[in-house]
C-alpha cells in the first residue's frame, strides 16, 4: 500500500512537471533601457516582442512558446559584461537576440565565443561582429557601417561634392571608427589622395561635448559641403543646431544607430529639414509584405508605439531569427540555433530583397536605403536630387 502511494505521488509529481514540448524557449538580450540610448533599445525590444508575441499567438515553435529576458546595460560596456554572463549563465538562454551597441559588443562578444551562444541581430554594423572567416557564434541581420559610410561617400561624390567638401564628425571609440573606416575605404576606391587630411572632428561618448569637434571642422581649408556623422542622437542633435548657422548650405548625414526619429524630434523643424540618414531597413511606408505585418503586429503588441525604424529592425531580425529557430529541430540547443540560421541560404522574409546567410556568410542584408528628412518624414533618396 505504502509502495502505491509512493508511486501516486511521483505520478502527480511528474504531471506537475511541464512537458519538453510546452517549455518555453528562453531569448536574452542586453541593451540601453535607461540612459542617453534607451531609445535604441527600447525600440528593438518593442520590435522583437511584437513578432514573439506573433509566433506564440500562432503556437510557437513546435508548441514551446518565445521569452524575452532582458538586461539593462545603458549602452555601457562595464555593465553588459556581467549581465550577458548572468543571460547565458543564470537564466539559461538559448542565444541572444537584438542587442545594441558597439563598445558593448567588443567586450560581449568575447564571452558569447567563450560560452558557444549565439549573439545574433545586433544593432550595430561594427566590423567587430564581422570578422573573416566569421565567428561561429555572431550573426547578424542588417548592413554594415562600412556599407553605410561608403553609400554616404558613392552618393555625394554621384550628387557633385569633391571629396575635399567632404567632412567627419564621429564618437570616439569602437562605433564611430567602424564607420569612418569605411568612408576611408570607399574614398580610396575612388583613387582620393591625401583623404586621411579630411576634417575630422569627435566627440566622447555619453557626453554632448561636440565644441571641440565642431571647431575642427570649421577649421578646414576646404568648407564642407557634406558632413558624414556617426554617433547617437544627442551629441548628433547639438553638433547640428551648432553648426547650422556657420555650414547653412552644408548636407548632414548619420548612419542607422543615430535613431532617426528620435533625432527628428530633438531638432527644431527648420534644422532638421533635409537630414539624410542611411536605414538598414525599407522606408516605414514600403508596399513590401514584411513591413505591413510589422505595422499590424506593432499595433497589436502596444497600439501606443509609433513605428519607427529601430522596431522595424528589431521585428525584421526576430522575424530571421524565428526562421532559423525553425530549421534547428524539435528541441534546439545552443549550436543548433546557430546550424539553423547558417542552413538558411537564400532565404525571403518579406523585404522586397534576397537574404542570404551560410557557413562564409554570416550577415543577413547588405541592402542600404538613404533616406531625407522631408516635412517632417523620412522619404526614400535619390541621390542624384540631393541639391
Amino acid at each position: 500500500m505504502i509502495a502505491n502511494y509512493r508511486w501516486a505521488g511521483l505520478a502527480a509529481a511528474f504531471c506537475l512537471l511541464p512537458s519538453l514540448a510546452s517549455a518555453e524557449l528562453r531569448i536574452g538580450m542586453v541593451a540601453p533601457f535607461s540612459g542617453p540610448a534607451s531609445d535604441l533599445g527600447e525600440g528593438m525590444r518593442a520590435g522583437i516582442e511584437a513578432h514573439f508575441r506573433e509566433v506564440n499567438a500562432d503556437g510557437g515553435i513546435n508548441g514551446r512558446e518565445l521569452t524575452l529576458i532582458t538586461r539593462d546595460d545603458q549602452y555601457e560596456p562595464m555593465q553588459a559584461a556581467p549581465a550577458t554572463r548572468e543571460l547565458i549563465e543564470d537564466e539559461d538562454i538559448l542565444a541572444s537576440v537584438g542587442n545594441v551597441g558597439t563598445p558593448t559588443a567588443i567586450v560581449t562578444i568575447p564571452i558569447h565565443n567563450q560560452e558557444e551562444t549565439l549573439l545574433f541581430g545586433a544593432f550595430t554594423g561594427a566590423g567587430v561582429l564581422r570578422q573573416d572567416p566569421p565567428d561561429r557564434h555572431v550573426i547578424n541581420f542588417r548592413a554594415s557601417y562600412h556599407q553605410e559610410t561608403a553609400a554616404m561617400v558613392d552618393g555625394l561624390l554621384e550628387a557633385g561634392i569633391e571629396p575635399e567638401e567632404i567632412a567627419f564628425f564621429t564618437q570616439n571609440d569602437g562605433f564611430g571608427d567602424a564607420g569612418y573606416s569605411g568612408a576611408m575605404a570607399a574614398l580610396e576606391a575612388h583613387d582620393v589622395p591625401d583623404r586621411e587630411r579630411l576634417a575630422h572632428g569627435r566627440y566622447t561618448r555619453g557626453t554632448t561635448n561636440i565644441h571641440h569637434g565642431l571647431a575642427t571642422i570649421l577649421e578646414a581649408r576646404t568648407e564642407p559641403r557634406a558632413v558624414i556623422m556617426v554617433g547617437t542622437y544627442a551629441p548628433i542633435a547639438e553638433f547640428i543646431e551648432e553648426a547650422y548657422w556657420d555650414l547653412p548650405d552644408t548636407v548632414f548625414l548619420a548612419v542607422s544607430f543615430v535613431g532617426s526619429h528620435a533625432l527628428r524630434d530633438a531638432l527644431d523643424p527648420d534644422m532638421a529639414e533635409g537630414i539624410v540618414v542611411t536605414q538598414v531597413v525599407p522606408p516605414l511606408d514600403a508596399d513590401v509584405p514584411a513591413v505591413a505585418d510589422y505595422h499590424d503586429a506593432l499595433d497589436a503588441h502596444d497600439s501606443a508605439l509609433a513605428p519607427n525604424f529601430i522596431s522595424l529592425e528589431g521585428y525584421l531580425a526576430a522575424r530571421t531569427f524565428v526562421e532559423g529557430l525553425r530549421q534547428a529541430g524539435d528541441d534546439p540547443g545552443r549550436e543548433d540555433v546557430v546550424d539553423g540560421l547558417l542552413s538558411l541560404g537564400e532565404f525571403d522574409i518579406g523585404v522586397g530583397e534576397t537574404l542570404t546567410l551560410g557557413a562564409g556568410n554570416h550577415q543577413a542584408s547588405d541592402t542600404v536605403w538613404p533616406t531625407r528628412l522631408t516635412d517632417g518624414e523620412y522619404v526614400l533618396l535619390d541621390w542624384a536630387d540631393l541639391y
